[in-house]
């Protein structure tokens, strides 16, 4: 069976108000061999929030991108996005699957708990996230992922969910993902090491080369 969601690098956008440079980043990242983006937006209105957002649905669909919203699958459905990504607190896995339908990708943030990545995965979910792996910039009070966390999510998505893929997140550079790979992540997620690299397309070469 095939997986639902790509492997390799699948980067998230920082919390930019700045629609262009996220677009000239973003089309940078692609350019490298980003497989999948992330939209994640924590400030500014939700008018400010959806106009940048349907600008960055307009680049994906003409680069052939994937793109998933962080968090509100409604504002998911509403741009009609290609899914969703779930924390702990962002609603029901089912309502969120009856929006979108069953075509479209949702993913969710299993921290450091394989458990959780059962439960989700038996909620039919394309994939599974595990972190923070590193420390991380952008939350450097979050739960702390292992490798064996990675290897335990990677056997449960073989044994009981074959197309769900195993995304960890989290600190990941170009530098120290191997490992991660290795342990069996499909997608590694990152943030500051691709969008706040000096070379945004050659960060991306860079972790897209560790899946070759």
């Amino acid at each position: 069976m095939t997986m639902r969601f790509p492997r390799g690098l699948y980067g998230i956008t920082p919390d930019w108000a700045d629609t262009d440079r996220m677009l000239a980043a973003v089309e940078q990242a692609h350019a490298g061999g980003m497989a999948a983006v992330q939209w994640r937006r924590k400030h500014g209105s939700l008018s400010e929030r959806r106009t940048q957002l349907l600008a960055l649905r307009r680049l994906a669909l003409d680069l052939g991108l994937l793109l998933i919203v962080n968090d509100d699958w409604r504002l998911a459905a509403d741009v009609d996005a290609d899914g969703v990504h779930m924390g702990r607190d962002d609603g029901s896995i089912a309502q969120a699957r009856m929006a979108l339908g069953s075509e479209k990708i949702i993913g969710c943030s299993c921290y450091d708990q394989p458990d959780l990545a059962a439960r989700r995965l038996a909620e039919d979910v394309d994939y599974v996230a595990f972190g923070a792996v590193y420390p991380s910039q952008v939350k450097p009070g979050a739960v702390r992922a292992t490798l064996d966390h990675i290897h335990a999510g990677h056997r449960l998505a073989q044994d009981h969910h074959p197309r769900a893929a195993v995304v960890a997140i989290g600190g990941i550079t170009p530098d120290n993902a191997a490992p991660v790979i290795e342990a069996g992540a499909d997608s590694i997620a990152v943030i500051s090491a691709l969008f706040e690299a000096a070379d945004i397309r050659q960060a991306a070469a860079r972790c897209a080369a560790l899946f070759a």
